[in-house]
C-alpha cells in the first residue's frame, strides 16, 4: 500500500497528507487494509473484539501496513522495546474534526466563536475520549502535534489539511485535560519551525516555561440585566484599576503573588469597601516577560497561570479560578473590566510570529508591521482570519467569564500608520493618507459584534488623540466605543497641580479647557498606571508645596476630579497617596496607612465614592451640556473654579475648586436656585487631615443677592487647597 516515497516521507516527519497513507483504507483487492506509523514500535496487533490481525513491517523505524478484515472500530496492540504492549486507538480511524459549516464560516471570516473549534477542545468522538486538535496554518507543508503523550516526536502526530480554510486538524484518543502541547510545522519549502504555542490554547504553562495545556472551555455565561444597567451611560462608574500582581504580595512566603481565591477573599471586599464600582484589571491573558505587565500577550486566550491555584492547573482548570473571582465580584456588587491588547504582540519565537514560516498574523512590511517603541509585531488588521481571531477573543472574554467590558490598549497606534514613525517609516493608506483603514474597520466590527451578541458589556478606547467620534456608534460614523480615555484632562490637569499655586493663575485654562469639548465623547477621566511609571513619580510626589500642601493639594484635586463630568478611575496606590512610584515587583506600601495623611487620603477617596454614587446630579448626565452648569471659569487670579452638575429630576451639586493655598473669606457666589445649600463634602475636614476650614455649620442660605449672573448667590468660605461640595435642598 505504501510506496518508498511515502515510506520515507512518515519516517523523516515530512508527510503532509497523513490520512491518505495512514489508518483503514481500502487494499489493492479492496479488502481493508490498516496503516500505522509509531516510531519505536517492535510489533503491532489490529484488534476489533476476539479477532486480531498482525500489521507486517514494512519500515524498521515503526512502519505496519497490512490487510485486515474490519472496516469500523477497531484497536492496536503495540508491543515496545523491552516487552510492554499498550493497547490504544488509532488517531487516524476518526473523521474530521471540523464540521463542515465551521470551515464554510472560518474561510469567510464570521465564525463569530472561532475558540469553540481552534485550539485543543475535549471532545467524544464514536464513543471515544479525547481531545480535538485545530490550528490556522495555511501555508506549512506538515503541522504535527507535539506534547507529553508522544514525548515532543514531530513525526508521532502529523495533521490533516482542511484545505477550504488553511485548518490542520486531529483528533487524539486518549488525551485528556492537563496534557501539555505545542505545534511543530515545517515551512512552505521544508524548514523545520520552533515548536508553536497553541493561539487558541484555554490555559498554558507558568513562564518561563512556554507549553499550552489542554483545559476545559468556560461556561456561557448567561446574560444579566443588573450587570448592563450598572454599566450603562447614565450610572455611576468609579473604577479601580489594578496590577494583580502587586496589589499585595505574601512576603512571608517568598513574596509570592495571590491566586484568584485570595484576590477574591482581599481584593473584591476592599474594592467593595473602597466604593468603586468596577474593577479593572490590568492584563491577564498569558504573556512571557513580567515587565510588560501583560501588555505584550502571546496567549490571548488564556488567563495567566501566575494566579492559578495548584488544584485548578491540575485539573485541567487553570483559569477556573478567574471564573470565580468574577463571580465573587458580581455577587458584592462589583463589575469587571478587562485590559485588552489586540494593538500588538511580541516576536517570542514560540508565539504568532512567523507562524507558519510566513507573516501570517502580522504585516509582513515592517513598515506597518513592527512597533518600534515596544519591539513588537502587528497584527495584520486586513486579513480574515486575523479579524476572526481577535474579534471571537473578545467575545470569549466577555460570553466566557462574564467580563463585564474591556479597556482597549494603544488604540491610536492602532488608527494611524504613521504612530511614532519617522517620515518614510510608513506606508500610507490606499487612499495616501495616514489612518490604517483596517484597524479603523476591526475597531468597528469588534464593537458591533459586542454590541449585538452581549450588549451588556462595554468597550473602552484608550486613545490620546483628536480622532473624532470613538465613543459614537458606527451607524453615526463613529468607531462604537461606549467609552473613551480622556487623555488630554488627565496631561492638562496634571500639569497644571504640578505647578506652584503663586503661578496657576496664569494657567487657569489647564483646568478649564477640558469642559471645552467633555461631551464630545463618553469620557472617562483616567489617573492610571502610566502616570505613576518610568520616572513620573507618584500622584502625591507631583504636588508642590511641603508635605501639608502635598496632600491637600491631591485632596483638592481628587475632589475636582470626583465633580468634573466623566465617569472615574484612579490607579491602585493612588487612593492613599502612596509616597513611591509604582513597582511591579514589589507590593503597594499597605504600611503607609499607618500615617494619618494617607489613611485621611483614602477616607476621601471612599467618601467621594459614597457621595457619587448617591448623587445622581454627578453621573447621571455625564455627557450631555444639560447636566453641567459653570458659576465662575474665569476667577484665575484666585485660582478657583465652580459650577453645578445636575441630575434628571432637578438635583443640583455646587463644585468649588480652591487651589490657591489661602482661606476666602465671605467668598459670594452666585447659584441657580434659592434655597438651602448643604455642604456634602470638604476635602479639607480634618477627618481627611485637612485644617477643617469651611463654611460655619456646613450650610449656606441662597439670598436674593445677585452675583455671576444669577439673582440668588451664597456665602461661603472657601478653604485652602480644597474642594466643597454643597447640595442643593428646598
Amino acid at each position: 500500500m505504501l510506496t518508498p516515497e511515502q515510506t520515507q516521507a512518515l519516517i523523516q516527519g515530512r508527510h503532509g497528507d497523513p490520512f491518505a497513507v495512514l489508518g483503514p483504507h481500502a487494499g489493492p483487492d479492496g479488502s481493508p487494509w490498516v496503516t500505522a506509523w509509531l516510531p519505536g514500535a517492535v510489533a503491532v496487533v489490529v484488534v476489533a473484539g476476539p479477532h486480531a490481525w498482525p500489521l507486517p513491517c514494512v519500515a524498521e523505524e515503526g512502519v505496519f501496513s497490512g490487510p485486515t478484515q474490519i472496516l469500523g472500530h477497531y484497536q492496536l496492540r503495540v508491543r515496545w522495546p523491552g516487552g510492554h504492549e499498550t493497547l490504544q486507538e488509532d488517531p487516524y480511524r476518526f473523521g474530521t474534526v471540523l464540521g463542515e459549516m465551521d470551515v464554510w464560516l472560518l474561510g469567510e471570516g464570521s465564525h463569530l466563536r472561532p475558540y469553540e473549534i481552534l485550539g485543543a477542545t475535549p471532545r467524544q468522538m464514536d464513543g471515544v475520549d479525547g481531545t480535538a486538535f485545530a490550528v490556522w496554518a495555511p501555508n506549512a507543508s506538515r503541522v504535527s502535534l507535539v506534547g507529553d503523550f508522544n514525548f515532543w516526536d514531530g513525526r508521532c502526530h502529523p495533521m490533516r489539511l482542511r484545505r477550504e480554510c488553511g485548518v490542520w486538524e486531529l483528533f487524539l484518543p486518549g488525551v485528556g485535560l492537563g496534557a501539555r502541547y505545542k505545534f511543530e510545522l515545517l515551512s512552505r519549502d521544508g524548514h523545520l519551525l520552533p515548536q508553536k504555542a497553541d493561539p487558541y490554547a484555554r490555559q498554558a504553562e507558568l513562564r518561563p516555561a512556554t507549553a499550552s495545556v489542554v483545559a476545559h472551555m468556560p461556561a456561557f455565561a448567561p446574560p444579566s440585566p443588573e450587570r448592563q444597567a450598572a454599566n450603562a451611560l447614565d450610572a455611576p462608574m468609579s473604577i479601580y484599576e489594578v496590577h494583580l500582581g502587586s496589589w499585595r504580595r505574601r512576603p512571608e512566603e517568598g513574596d509570592r503573588w495571590l491566586n484568584w481565591d485570595e484576590l477574591a477573599a482581599e481584593l473584591v471586599p476592599y474594592a467593595k469597601d473602597m466604593g468603586f464600582t468596577h474593577l479593572e484589571l490590568m492584563p491577564v491573558s498569558e504573556h512571557p516577560f513580567d515587565g510588560s505587565w501583560g501588555y505584550q500577550t502571546l496567549g490571548l486566550f488564556a488567563p495567566t497561570a501566575r494566579f492559578a491555584t495548584p488544584e485548578d492547573i491540575a485539573q485541567g482548570g487553570g483559569a477556573d479560578g478567574l471564573r470565580r473571582f468574577i463571580d465573587k465580584a458580581h455577587a458584592a456588587g462589583l463589575g469587571v473590566l478587562l485590559d485588552w491588547v489586540p494593538a500588538h504582540f511580541p516576536t517570542d519565537a514560540y508565539g504568532l510570529a512567523e507562524f507558519d514560516g510566513t507573516h501570517l498574523y502580522e504585516y509582513a512590511d515592517r513598515r506597518e508591521g513592527f512597533h518600534t517603541d515596544w519591539n513588537t509585531l502587528i497584527y495584520n488588521f486586513g486579513r480574515t482570519e486575523v479579524r476572526n481571531f481577535l474579534v471571537g477573543n473578545a467575545l470569549y472574554w466577555l460570553e466566557r467569564y462574564d467580563i463585564d467590558g474591556l479597556r482597549v490598549d494603544a488604540v491610536a497606534s492602532m488608527l494611524y500608520r504613521d504612530y511614532s514613525r519617522k517620515a518614510g517609516e510608513w506606508l500610507p493608506n490606499v487612499h495616501g493618507g495616514r489612518e490604517n483603514l483596517e484597524a479603523i474597520s476591526l475597531l468597528k466590527r469588534t464593537n458591533e459584534v459586542v454590541g449585538v451578541e452581549r450588549p451588556q458589556a462595554i468597550t473602552l478606547a484608550e486613545e490620546s488623540t483628536a480622532f473624532p467620534a470613538v465613543s459614537r456608534p458606527t451607524y453615526v460614523g463613529g468607531l462604537g466605543f461606549h467609552y473613551k480615555w480622556n487623555m488630554g484632562w488627565m496631561h492638562d490637569t496634571l500639569q497644571y497641580m504640578a505647578r506652584d499655586p503663586i503661578h496657576r493663575r496664569h494657567h487657569h485654562g489647564e483646568l478649564s479647557f477640558g469642559l471645552v469639548y467633555a461631551f464630545n465623547e463618553n469620557f472617562v477621566l483616567p489617573l492610571s498606571h502610566d502616570e505613576v511609571v518610568h520616572g513620573k513619580g507618584s500622584l502625591l510626589a507631583k504636588m508642590p508645596g511641603d508635605a501639608w500642601q502635598q496632600f491637600a493639594n491631591l485632596r483638592a484635586y481628587y475632589g475636582f476630579m470626583w465633580g468634573h463630568p466623566g465617569k472615574k478611575l484612579l490607579f491602585m496606590g493612588c487612593e492613599f497617596a502612596q509616597g513611591r512610584e509604582w513597582n511591579h515587583e514589589q507590593s503597594l506600601d499597605w504600611h503607609q496607612l499607618d500615617d494619618p495623611r494617607h489613611a485621611g487620603v483614602q477616607q476621601l477617596v471612599r467618601d467621594l465614592n459614597g457621595l457619587y454614587r448617591s448623587s445622581p446630579a454627578l453621573y447621571q448626565l455625564d455627557f450631555s451640556g444639560e447636566g453641567f452648569e459653570w458659576i465662575d471659569h474665569d476667577d484665575a487670579q484666585r485660582s478657583v473654579l465652580s459650577f453645578v452638575r445636575k441630575g434628571r429630576g432637578g438635583e443640583l451639586m455646587l463644585v468649588v475648586s480652591n487651589f490657591a493655598p489661602v482661606v476666602h473669606h465671605h467668598f459670594r457666589l452666585g447659584v441657580p436656585r434659592p434655597g438651602r445649600w448643604l455642604e456634602r463634602l470638604n476635602t479639607d475636614s480634618a477627618y481627611y487631615g485637612g485644617s477643617n476650614v469651611g463654611t460655619p455649620l456646613g450650610a449656606a442660605n441662597a439670598v436674593a443677592v445677585g452675583s455671576h449672573g444669577r439673582s440668588h448667590s451664597v456665602l461661603l468660605t472657601l478653604p485652602p487647597l480644597a474642594t466643597v461640595f454643597l447640595e442643593w435642598t428646598a
